[in-house]
């Protein structure tokens, strides 16, 4: 029983630091857009760039 008394203010000052990261994030803006990064993983960026060489290519048959 003696070690309740390490463990409730340990369990305590990790609770509230976890309450102030959560805090902490919202205020920063992690929260903000929930659509955009979902989108983001789908975007095929390189697309645009090998694109480039089959267009020309096709101009070069033509």
């Amino acid at each position: 029983m003696e070690v309740l008394i390490y463990l409730i203010p340990i369990a305590l000052v990790l609770g509230g630091a976890g309450l102030v990261a959560f805090l902490w994030s919202l205020r920063s803006g992690q929260y903000d857009d929930m659509e955009g990064p979902k989108w983001r993983i789908l975007d095929d960026g390189d697309l645009q760039e090998n694109t480039e060489p089959v267009e020309a290519a096709k101009r070069k048959v033509s």
